[in-house]
């Protein structure tokens, strides 16, 4: 099982700005759950809170109000249940793409032959059990994330926590990745929260996607497209995906109408 909740979830920052505090109002009340294999894309402008949102859910943040849930069991900072890529890779540089996604299995205890196969086994599943060897220098950007991929995966976790992953990737690396995530999502079955400010990338990943305004939900939209979704050029050529897009561009650009509890 993988079932993540946010049930009513505020944050307010206190910004200090010479002798004067600002209080932020970063999450309103978001409540939302991403069922057990399901995707949902969170999207919004910037400082809309869905960074925000995802950073709480993994135990980065810590909420001011209301609490995250895994599985029913309440989320009290990180944890190897749930696991984050972020928009830059963030490897160590010193280290192979190998070692990198190693680090982390270490840290959970993990050591000898078992440690060696299951890296092997998720650095092939991104396709870079040829390039296991290299160091993050000699890997390009898309490969660099592969590997940030590889290692939140290799932790075996429940949920997996996306925050713009793709976004500094040029446009035909970009669709590949998202072709690839796709296919990574029907081997593995795992649930994921996916940031994104990208709308075809949003409805061609996810099964719903959450519209985000002003540290609220705004709407949330279920996604007509069938799975599996192999070839996303054909997802893009459809009545569905155009309709769709267009709903959350409509959305996007619409006064605030309140919450979706």
């Amino acid at each position: 099982m993988g079932e993540v909740s946010l049930i009513d979830v505020s944050k307010r920052f206190v910004l200090r700005v010479g002798n004067e505090t600002q209080t932020v109002q970063a999450l309103s009340r978001v409540s939302f759950t991403v069922r057990d294999g399901e995707i949902i894309s969170l999207i919004g402008p910037s400082g809309c809170g869905k960074t925000t949102a995802l950073r709480i859910a993994m135990g980065l943040e810590i909420a001011t109000a209301g609490r995250v849930t895994v599985d029913g069991r309440e989320v009290k900072g990180c944890g190897h249940d749930r696991g984050m890529v972020f928009q830059h890779a963030e490897l160590l540089p010193w280290l192979t793409a190998m070692q990198n996604v190693m680090f982390g299995l270490e840290m959970k205890g993990m050591r000898g032959s078992e440690l060696r196969d299951t890296t092997e086994k998720y650095l092939d599943l991104v396709g870079l059990g040829a390039s296991k060897h290299r160091r993050p220098h000699q890997l390009s950007g898309g490969m660099q994330q592969r590997v940030g991929i590889a290692r939140a995966l290799a932790i075996d976790p429940k949920v997996l926590l996306m925050d713009e992953p793709f976004g500094a990737l040029d446009a035909q690396t970009r669709e590949t990745m998202q072709e690839e995530l796709l296919q990574i999502h029907v081997r593995t079955r795992k649930t994921i929260l996916f940031v994104t400010h990208d709308l075809d990338e949003a409805v061609l990943i996810a099964d719903r996607i959450v519209i985000m305004r002003e540290g609220r939900i705004q709407e949330m939209l279920q996604v007509p497209l069938p799975r599996p979704r192999g070839d996303l050029g054909v997802a893009r050529s459809t009545k569905e995906f155009a309709e769709t897009r267009y709903h959350v561009w409509k959305a996007l650009h619409a006064a605030p109408t309140g919450t979706i509890h």
